[in-house]
């Protein structure tokens, strides 16, 4: 394997037997793991036995920690960005330290792995040609109502991400703005107690209101479809509803 001076490596979403051969072989291999949650990467490593040293990168410190990282590799240190689950950057920190080390012409390598996006696209039986993902939904009414309008007009499948204990807000936006439109929660991915549940947002809400929902979660809707989002914007062209 080519050795790079720094790697995006994908680590599990949940089953840590998903962890592959090569993203194994790639974090024995640097001197820094780089993690957003130094805690739960090192249950990881521990599971492999990998005693590499694991130092903290979030929002919070990247901006001090971004040049350090850039001169620690020029001094010859080779570097690994994991995820605390899935693949690096999505909804991760990350963008910053990448685009800065594009901008140095260090050479960067993404070790490919799970990502709970593509996984729960693929057991939602939703269409998965084209799709657009939203990250993690906005904790404030008036953005969480504005980014769920924005997608009802989407004419492909969405993706969100949402914590459990404000899913039930979540589900309840959907409702009013969304109506009738299918909905698709992905819990638990790759675990024991995986599960994939598909109704309206009303349906979905009434089945976590007696049941609360746990584990990470994936939310999933259908798309308004591309002839309807093509009537749609035709009708709201300037002079569209003339009758002059």
């Amino acid at each position: 394997m080519k050795p790079y001076p720094f790697y995006l490596v994908s680590t599990p979403i949940g089953n840590l037997e998903d962890l592959s051969a090569r993203a194994a072989e790639t974090l024995r291999s640097v001197d820094v793991v780089l993690a957003e949650d130094t805690r739960k990467v090192r249950v990881l490593l521990d599971r492999i036995g990998i005693r590499a040293q694991v130092r903290s990168y979030h929002d919070y410190n990247q901006e001090r920690m971004t040049p350090l990282i850039v001169g620690e590799i020029k001094e010859g240190k080779r570097f690994a960005l994991v995820a605390d689950a899935g693949t690096p950057l999505i909804s991760d920190p990350g963008f910053l330290l990448v685009r800065r080390l594009a901008e140095e012409g260090i050479a960067v390598t993404a070790i490919p792995g799970a990502c709970a996006v593509t996984t729960a696209l693929v057991l939602s039986g939703l269409p998965p040609d084209r799709f657009t993902f939203y990250g993690y939904i906005p904790r404030k009414t008036g953005e969480r109502d504005s980014l769920i309008r924005e997608a009802a007009e989407n004419p492909y499948t969405c993706i969100f991400y949402e914590s459990p204990h404000r899913l039930l807000k979540t589900l309840d936006a959907f409702s009013r703005i969304l109506g009738e439109r299918e909905v698709v929660v992905a819990r638990e991915l790759t675990k024991l107690h995986e599960e994939v549940l598909r109704g309206t947002a009303a349906e979905l809400l009434a089945r976590f209101e007696a049941t609360p929902p746990r584990g990470e979660l994936t939310v999933l809707v259908r798309g308004l479809g591309r002839r309807r989002a093509a009537r749609g914007r035709q009708e709201d062209a300037p002079g569209a509803n003339r009758t002059d």
